[in-house]
């Protein structure tokens, strides 16, 4: 229950946030035809770009997205598992990449939904990535932050690796650091090698990476970890490593040190439920700028890769379909028996496998159930980027997944349903995957 308060506390942040958001009189119109509406959600590397070089047909696209006075036709969030800046800045990068105005409250990094999980704010955190994470974890609500670079000047006896590091001439003595309380990992470091030291260092010693080892403390302090994908698709011709890569090598050291799992608090970032159900916050605020009064019936997420953003979407679309359900239980049995108010689950052989915590982002219990959320999520997938039309089809029994043409490059926290990785639609690329969902809707483009 503190998880779904937390999450509820976002959905107010979020309403704050909007409230600079001016609509004029003339946006106050309904650009969508038919009895229903939707809204779109874009992953941009691989989509929109290859790392800084917009893909053929992304600006012609977005020119037809928006009208005359610059406005877009439907509520466009930017969904990305990147996360080593800041929205603003994201946005001003795309704003110029593709030469249509994108603000702040059109973009979601990996870890946007961190200002959901209010619980770890006023706790002591350890933050690992790259660019101004500290700053970028100000901004989504903590207030006690710790950067491996901090902990490396107070204990600079633990970074050896790299022997041009290692201090010289004499021993320093660590300096006076508060206990840690958590780890939140926000994307791909620069030393991988310092960075899984001395975040080991921190697990093993509960906090007190100054202190020589005592017994082991299990489960370890929480780790939150943003943007699980194992690649990504940059300029060079094939993907390159991700920050689930990092996670793979973290994993594997503390399993190999301490003979136990690393566990995680939450999982964040594309394929994660609580990802989706930020995203569908933020596109009701783009319809609610744009003068709509009808909920978004239909979310299109469009992406390039199988194990993210399809997944992703297809996992959202499933538990969009179990809200229903609970809701529909709700409303005809009336609260739970227990006093907790929750609908009481009772899956039938036609229902899929209930999600895990991790599925879900580290959000337990049906958050969705009182709210209007959209009806569907669709999921498009794009052949410019992880993604390539000569790959071979994932074979359809999840014990023969792993041979020596197919690996599944999800997360090992989350469980392989090849169907979630079937796309609702294949496209060649952005221009054509919108250009479907305009037909789908029997809307038109220009």
């Amino acid at each position: 229950m503190q998880r779904i308060q937390s999450f509820k506390l976002g959905w107010q942040l979020l309403n704050s946030e909007a409230k600079h958001i001016s609509i004029s009189p003339s946006s106050l119109r309904k650009y969508s035809h038919g009895p229903g509406s939707f809204g779109l959600l874009f992953d941009i590397d691989g989509v929109l770009v290859r790392g800084r070089t917009p893909i053929p047909g992304a600006k012609q696209c977005f020119r037809n997205l928006v009208d005359r006075k610059g406005r877009y036709k439907v509520p466009v969030v930017f969904v990305t598992n990147a996360g080593n800046c800041m929205r603003q800045t994201k946005a001003e990068q795309l704003s110029h990449l593709l030469e249509v105005e994108v603000s702040a409250e059109q973009v979601m990094l990996s870890h946007s939904p961190l200002r959901m999980f209010t619980q770890f704010h006023n706790m002591r955190v350890l933050v690992s990535g790259q660019g101004p994470i500290k700053e970028v974890a100000e901004n989504l609500g903590f207030q006690n932050i710790i950067t491996i670079d901090m902990l490396r000047d107070a204990c600079p006896l633990l970074d050896v690796v790299d022997h041009n590091r290692r201090p010289k001439g004499y021993v320093p003595k660590d300096k006076s650091l508060p206990q840690i309380d958590a780890v939140i990992l926000f994307g791909e470091p620069i030393r991988w090698e310092t960075n899984i030291q001395l975040i080991i260092d921190v697990l093993l010693t509960n906090g007190k990476p100054g202190n020589a080892l005592g017994p082991l403390q299990y489960p370890h302090i929480p780790v939150l970890a943003c943007n699980m994908d194992l690649l990504w698709m940059a300029e060079a011709k094939n993907p390159r490593f991700g920050h689930g890569m990092f996670l793979v090598c973290l994993e594997s050291a503390y399993k190999k040190i301490t003979g136990y799992d690393l566990q995680y608090e939450a999982l964040i970032g594309k394929p994660s439920v609580v990802t989706y159900n930020y995203a569908e916050l933020l596109v009701r605020k783009q319809a609610e700028s744009l003068g709509w009064t009808g909920p978004v019936e239909t979310l299109y997420a469009i992406g390039d890769n199988p194990m993210a953003d399809i997944y992703g979407a297809n996992l959202y679309n499933r538990y969009l379909q179990a809200c229903q359900r609970a809701r529909t239980r709700l409303q005809a049995q009336g609260p739970g028996k227990d006093g907790s108010g929750e609908p009481k689950e009772a899956a039938t052989s036609e229902e899929p496998p209930a999600m895990t915590s991790k599925e879900l982002g580290g959000v337990s219990g049906m958050y969705g159930i009182e709210e209007r959320l959209p009806e569907s999520c669709r999921s498009v997938l794009v052949c410019t980027g992880v993604y390539s039309r000569d790959q071979q089809e994932l074979p359809p029994d999840p014990d023969c997944t792993v041979t020596e043409q197919h690996v599944f490059h999800g997360h090992r926290d989350f469980r392989f349903d090849p169907s979630l990785t079937q796309p609702s639609f294949l496209v060649q690329d952005v221009r054509e995957a919108v250009e479907l969902v305009f037909q789908q809707e029997g809307c038109p483009l220009e």
